[in-house]
């Protein structure tokens, strides 16, 4: 009785994991053993990444907006105080879009703010 391997779905979960595995240093792209290794990392990292992403994209974003901040005299920290004092609920990817794209339109939200910090303050 021979031993029944199932050598077509084998060959071609290999040549799968290979195709992935293109573009690779070495041996992980060419041996089975250490391309199915390298691909399983490769998925865990992108996995990670995607999510990492997000707080990369959320950084470079406050970023952008204390610049444009400091540059119209305000603190990043005051600026979204007073945004939430005067129930402005834009975040902060849009807040970054309206500072590059429209510096009136920040200029207004910048002056909105304050006067929110005002009256905050006068309440106090």
């Amino acid at each position: 009785m021979a031993r029944v391997t199932n050598s077509p779905a084998s060959r071609k979960r290999r040549k799968k994991v290979l195709k992935y595995a293109k573009g690779y240093f070495g041996s992980k792209s060419k041996l089975f053993r250490y391309a199915k290794e390298a691909v399983q990392h490769a998925w865990q990292y992108a996995y990670a990444d995607r999510r990492k992403k997000k707080a990369n994209m959320r950084g470079l974003w406050i970023v952008r907006l204390n610049a444009a901040c400091r540059g119209a005299g305000i603190s990043y920290s005051r600026f979204i105080e007073g945004l939430k004092a005067a129930n402005i609920q834009l975040d902060r990817r849009a807040l970054s879009e309206i500072a590059i794209a429209d510096a009136l339109a920040f200029q207004s939200l910048v002056a909105r703010a304050q006067d929110a910090l005002k009256a905050k303050a006068a309440q106090a």
